[in-house]
């Protein structure tokens, strides 16, 4: 299984970004509009400059005075992890949970073409798990 699938079975391909010279009040905006906790920092919505998470905002922004006025590039992380749509699902499984995040952006040649969160990967694998039992069942059963 690749991470082609599992962004394939997200069900929408949409890919929220949002630019360095933002503010964190839009930032807010962003994330609560889109229900999303993570978006990607690009210029032109294919470029990663950076990515910048709820938990960038907590422990960036905690002890911070008008923080809502702050831009984005003064809180986002520039090293970031990444996969391809080619890279095994397994692998994606190691950077989350090695690195301990909940989000990777999924890069195609340098371009931006999707973005995975712990919740698609346990989501897909529940999948995968159930049709497996199901097939699994049904080969006992002798259907």
């Amino acid at each position: 299984m690749r991470v082609s699938d599992v962004l394939a079975s997200k069900g929408s391909n949409a890919i929220f970004t949002i630019t360095p010279q933002s503010t964190v009040r839009e930032l807010l905006d962003t994330l609560a509009d889109h229900n999303v906790g993570a978006l990607v920092v690009s210029d032109d919505g294919t470029a990663m400059l950076g990515i910048v998470s709820e938990r960038d905002i907590v422990r960036k922004l905690r002890s911070t005075q008008n923080a809502r006025d702050m831009a984005v590039s003064d809180i986002m992380t520039t090293d970031v992890r990444v996969c391809a749509p080619e890279d095994s699902f397994a692998s994606l499984m190691v950077i989350m949970t090695e690195h301990r995040i909940r989000h990777v952006p999924v890069l195609d040649h340098g371009k931006l073409v999707g973005m995975l969160s712990i919740g698609d990967a346990v989501k897909h694998r529940m999948e995968q798990l159930e049709f497996e039992r199901d097939q699994l069942n049904s080969y006992v059963a002798g259907g």
